[in-house]
């Protein structure tokens, strides 16, 4: 039997990569998860967001960044504004304000549009993925490493894992098109 461990761990690499995609598109609540991959330039290297500051909700429509160090404020309002999220951030004594715009209707297609491209680029690495193991085991079958029928079987299983993710993916997709257009 084919060992599927390698391709496993892609699998959930590239999982894992669509589900912090689709954790950062906003969908109109404030929720923190939009600030995960947001990085700011500060004591000299990029950082995290949530590694200079604690992130809470203030409200639906605003979070507040807190930060641990006062002197990271401007760092952190700069990265914030130059992640381009379509978020307002908002100064004060505290630490930030990240204020969520409503969102219009046109926006939320745009959303759910973005959303999509990261589901069809987390199917095509997994199609990718699937071609790198196909051969390998074509290739072995080729070699006398396994018989007609264990390279069908090992084929069957590989296509199985890869349908598998794929209904996860687009499971979380729906997910996320029904949380952006408010459902």
């Amino acid at each position: 039997m084919y060992n599927f461990k390698d391709l496993d761990n892609r699998l959930a690499e590239s999982t894992e990569r669509l589900s912090l995609d689709l954790r950062s598109i906003q969908t109109g609540r404030a929720t923190p998860m939009v600030l995960d991959n947001v990085y700011v330039s500060a004591y000299g290297s990029k950082m995290l967001v949530s590694h200079l500051a604690s992130i809470s909700i203030e409200d639906s429509k605003t979070l507040r960044v807190s930060p641990f160090d006062k002197s990271t404020l401007r760092d952190l309002e700069q990265g914030i504004n130059e992640a381009n999220l379509g978020l307002s951030v908002v100064s004060d004594s505290d630490g930030l304000r990240v204020i969520f715009p409503m969102l219009t209707s046109d926006r939320r297609v745009q959303y759910v549009k973005l959303a999509k491209e990261r589901l069809e680029e987390a199917k095509v690495r997994a199609k990718m993925v699937r071609e790198d193991v196909k051969k390998d085991i074509e290739q072995k079958a080729k070699a006398g490493d396994y018989s007609d029928d264990e390279k069908k079987k090992n084929l069957d299983t590989l296509q199985d894992k890869i349908d598998k993710v794929n209904t996860e993916t687009e499971a979380a997709f729906a997910k996320k098109e029904e949380e952006v257009m408010g459902n």
